[in-house]
């Protein structure tokens, strides 16, 4: 561990506090201090000046390292297009977003219980009747969509982003009593991490011409499911099997050929079935630790608590 490390994980510099818009399963946030705690030391010695996440999501760690570190360029891609809509708009044109989210929550708080359901509902049907913002959408439409989308987020059950094999947005309505719809402020900060960030949309292997041995990258896919209730993984239409977790430890191996710093997330079987070895076999030969998170796994209320996840690491 770097001398740093040691007496901090991360440190936000004044004044650059963007956070995550979005809440988003799986979210790396409650884990910011462990992951902290291994992150390379040429992050800390300045001599890592290119950052690429992969698998963005809410993006807990990137604006974390944004926030904490002399970072010169950024990557991020997602093959959610929604997402990457969303952090492009925000870039590009966080005060029209802005009113369009102001608008939709001064409607929103003039309406009792059964007028906000309804309008839960139009709104998601207008949402995915987007058919596919392609290139060339003007500015207003895609901030509308984007608008849309944040809105779903902070009013949904549980704050989900789910989708079917249709990529239709499916969360039910979460009846909150004061959502807090618009943060004007961090959508602004959120836009000022991103003026120097190159955001793609594609799977992972999309980082590929960015990376060279100046670069540490964060990968976190969708969690290799554990049990039957952590299957969680629907983000994407498609899903991310075992076939697609073994092309990524592929695609990592390549990363570090090239020179890069490598930190990977993902579940750890052993929460399960001790017998599992999934994962050290996958990545053997690379430095596996373990972290602790508080997320359910078990049907039975009485059975959830602690659990490990991994950080895999080729330092």
């Amino acid at each position: 561990m770097h001398p740093k490390q040691m007496r901090f994980a991360f440190a936000p510099s004044p004044g650059a506090k963007a956070k995550p818009f979005l809440k988003w399963a799986g979210g790396k946030g409650q884990l910011l201090p462990q992951i902290g705690q291994h992150l390379p030391p040429g992050l800390w010695e300045g001599s890592l000046t290119k950052y690429a996440e992969p698998f963005i999501g809410g993006g807990a760690v990137f604006f974390q390292i944004a926030n904490s570190f002399e970072v010169d360029e950024f990557f991020i891609s997602d093959m959610n297009e929604d997402l990457v809509l969303a952090y492009r708009t925000i870039r590009q044109q966080v005060e029209l977003l802005i009113e369009r989210l102001q608008a939709i929550e001064r409607l929103y708080q003039l309406l009792d219980v059964d007028g906000r359901r309804e309008f839960f509902y139009e709104t998601r049907a207008s949402f995915n009747q987007r058919a596919s913002l392609r290139s060339g959408t003007a500015p207003d439409e895609e901030a509308g969509h984007v608008a849309r989308l944040i809105f779903l987020n902070r009013t949904c059950f549980n704050g989900l982003y789910r989708v079917n094999s249709s990529g239709e947005f499916n969360v039910p309505h979460g009846n909150y009593r004061n959502p807090r719809i618009c943060d004007a402020a961090n959508l602004r900060s959120v836009s000022r991490s991103l003026r120097n960030t190159e955001i793609r949309f594609g799977d992972f292997t999309a980082c590929r011409d960015f990376v060279d041995e100046n670069t540490f990258v964060y990968l976190d896919p969708p969690y290799r499911p554990i049990s039957r209730t952590a299957n969680f993984n629907s983000f994407y239409r498609s899903p991310f099997d075992d076939d697609e977790q073994k092309r990524l430890a592929h695609f990592y191996q390549e990363l570090g050929n090239a020179g890069a710093k490598l930190m990977l997330s993902n579940s750890d079987p052993h929460n399960q079935n001790p017998e599992d070895s999934f994962f050290e076999d996958l990545y053997a030969g690379f430095s596996i630790h373990k972290v602790y998170a508080s997320r359910k796994i078990n049907s039975n209320g009485a059975k959830r608590g602690p659990i490990t996840e991994l950080l895999i690491a080729n330092y």
